[in-house]
């Protein structure tokens, strides 16, 4: 734990954490829209350095996690198919089905590669033309864009073996699904700086107005997070709503110009099924008419398949704020990094992996270990 006490005792730090300090006067609750930042958070002890008024709440900010059931079996179909080559991203590959995994379908066989890149992907279906190719995009805005670009340029190239299984999904949509549930205590949002990068912060405003909650933009790093807590509490205290910018260095307001012009051009907002939440209105992104031929769920016709979720895993409730990791029933005994029920448990940006990892398992969590440690 001395990493912990080398951070607490910078000097910037230990200024942020003063001044937090010096401008509490009540409680407040906050909710991070960021695995990142809630990995961040539990890593460095963060939520246990701060007073205890302030109450950190992890939202739903890990697209893996949130990835509906259906679509996990959809691509888990796709892959066990002799004439595919399966691409994803490594954080894909352990998020459990209703039945198994994509290990477990390449462990049987399957063709299942794991990709930096969509356009990897692009590039193994120019090599491979007998085989079809088809890349599993998932994430929130951020990557969404890289997404985008491989579709564009499948088109131009005419590869007629290339294809998308889509399950992208928007943030502001999640963040006003919280914000109208019932029993809502989240007071201030952290947002993610890195969807900002790419979307900028047009969508905030209304949402600020319309719910009288800040939102302050913030970055990854534990002094980021700090002074995106700082600026909240700060808006707070004063009665101000507004969206804020603590991550200028990577978050200019307008966003990423050639990135929206190519989601525009390649996606529509569709509704779109959390996992554990459910159906949130225009919080996803399908391809357009135009890319329908490069639709994974059109070409192998799986797009009707549907499952229920295991009743045992409460992810849905942790992805709402409604509940800590450590406070179900099955964190640590049945739930585990090797036997997880729920993507919150092995997704790298997960708040049941990130307790799991940095805050042990069966023990109490108390703030004294940090300080003391």
């Amino acid at each position: 734990m001395r990493y912990l006490d080398e951070f607490r005792d910078s000097g910037l730090a230990r200024r942020l954490l003063d001044d937090i300090t010096r401008t509490i006067t009540r409680p407040w609750s906050l909710m991070e829209v960021c695995g990142g930042q809630t990995h961040s958070i539990i890593r460095h002890g963060i939520d246990q350095m701060l007073p205890d008024s302030i109450e950190l709440i992890h939202g739903p900010g890990c697209p893996v996690c949130v990835t509906p059931l259906n679509v996990i079996d959809k691509a888990l179909d796709i892959a066990s198919r002799s004439d595919v080559v399966f691409c994803s991203f490594g954080d894909m590959l352990r998020v459990p089905g209703s039945r198994r995994d994509l290990f477990r379908v390449k462990s049987a066989g399957a063709d299942v590669r794991v990709v930096y890149s969509p356009l990897d992907a692009l590039n193994v279906a120019r090599r491979e033309p007998q085989r079809q190719v088809v890349f599993f995009g998932v994430g929130f805005e951020t990557t969404a864009p890289a997404i985008a670009m491989a579709a564009r340029q499948a088109l131009r190239l005419g590869l007629h073996n290339f294809s998308l299984l889509v399950s992208h999904v928007r943030v502001p949509p999640a963040i006003e699904t919280v914000l109208q549930s019932p029993g809502c205590r989240v007071q201030a949002f952290l947002a993610a700086g890195h969807v900002c990068s790419v979307m900028g912060t047009a969508e905030y405003p209304a949402l600020c107005d319309s719910y009288r909650v800040p939102i302050v933009v913030t970055g990854f790093e534990p002094l980021d997070v700090l002074e995106g807590i700082r600026r909240a509490v700060r808006q707070l205290e004063r009665g101000e709503h507004r969206v804020e910018n603590a991550y200028p260095r990577a978050v200019p307001a307008q966003g990423n110009p050639a990135a929206l012009r190519t989601l525009r051009e390649v996606f529509t907002t569709t509704d779109r099924s959390w996992r554990g939440i459910g159906v949130i209105p225009s919080s996803g992104w399908r391809l357009r008419d135009a890319y329908r031929d490069l639709d994974a769920e059109y070409r192998f016709d799986v797009g009707d398949l549907t499952v229920e979720e295991s009743p045992v895993c409460r992810s849905g409730e942790v992805l709402q704020g409604r509940l800590k990791p450590r406070e179900c029933p099955a964190f640590g005994t049945t739930c585990t990094p090797r036997t997880p029920l729920g993507a919150t448990m092995v997704s790298s940006e997960g708040a049941c992996a990130a307790y799991y990892l940095y805050r042990g398992v069966g023990t109490p969590q108390v703030k004294e270990r940090v300080i003391r440690d």
